[in-house]
């Protein structure tokens, strides 16, 4: 493809499984001089040319392998921080002004920073260790501001707490954060008993849970029932057959329904069940 200032760009394939064609692809690109920049970027900020646009992220492709590559000691894919970091370019290119003054690049950073920013921390950790905007600034300047991978010492965090403008506690609760790892709550399958303990399942407090209350109304629950047993027992077969037709079924039987099996009145089904139910409450209460 070819601008109307004779420059020649190529499209590189997405960084996938061969990065390192990838890598080369977007390094053959030429680089956009200041007046070709201004020119393509002027044609899509004003006639709205997506060709423009395209020739402006393909040209700039390289600057986003490079800031990659800053981000390589969070134990991530790289081609995947170089497809966030294209998406932040792409909303750089969307937004920039050509007449402002600035190279895009300049303008771009912010934007690519800001998606792989995004990127890291949703996959950094199963559980997310930094939500607030705070928080995800003391992240990178923590992770930056470390010199070893040993704990801070005290003179190291209150010159971490004072550079950052926070508190010292703050630095210790996000150092803390970062150098914890993910644990499933429950224990692996193939867990034996030596190690099966270990999980969180095992010995985190339920703080929703009162023991001797689950045991008392186990005990309770177990006692009504004994007792329903025992005074359905003393009932005739047929004063049974209308509480559990009504009452302990799921397809509950209607009053006609009944009236039509023993060939008497719905209103002599219901006497006999307000008896029955009468005679259950005495036995029970007994």
């Amino acid at each position: 493809m070819s601008t109307g200032k004779g420059l020649q760009v190529i499209s590189p394939t997405a960084p996938g499984s061969d990065l390192t064609a990838y890598i080369a692809s977007v390094n053959s690109i030429a680089v956009l001089t200041p007046e070709q920049e201004r020119e393509l970027a002027r044609q899509y900020y004003y006639d709205d040319n997506v060709d423009a646009a395209r020739q402006l992220v393909l040209a700039h492709l390289r600057f986003v392998v490079h800031m990659a590559k800053t981000f390589s000691g969070y134990g991530l894919s790289q081609a995947d921080l170089i497809q966030e970091g294209n998406v932040g370019l792409m909303k750089a290119v969307k937004r920039f002004n050509p007449e402002v003054g600035v190279r895009l690049v300049s303008f771009a950073v912010h934007w690519i920073k800001a998606e792989m920013h995004e990127y890291i921390l949703r996959n950094w950790r199963i559980v997310k260790i930094a939500t607030t905007k705070a928080q995800r600034k003391l992240f990178f300047n923590l992770r930056s501001s470390k010199k070893r991978l040993g704990w801070l010492n005290n003179e190291e965090t209150q010159a971490v707490a004072e550079d950052l403008g926070v508190d010292a506690k703050v630095v210790r609760q996000m150092e803390g954060r970062m150098s914890a790892y993910d644990t499933a709550f429950d224990a692996d399958i193939d867990s034996d008993d030596e190690t099966a303990y270990r999980a969180p399942a095992y010995y985190l407090e339920d703080q929703n849970s009162d023991l001797a209350a689950s045991v008392e109304n186990a005990q309770w629950e177990e006692l009504t029932n004994n007792s329903l047993h025992a005074a359905m027992a003393k009932l005739d077969e047929r004063s049974k057959d209308i509480l559990n037709s009504r009452w302990l079924t799921d397809n509950k039987t209607t009053l006609h329904q009944l009236a039509d099996k023993y060939s008497v009145s719905a209103e002599r089904i219901r006497q006999l069940e307000k008896n029955a139910m009468n005679k259950i409450k005495a036995s029970m209460a007994a």
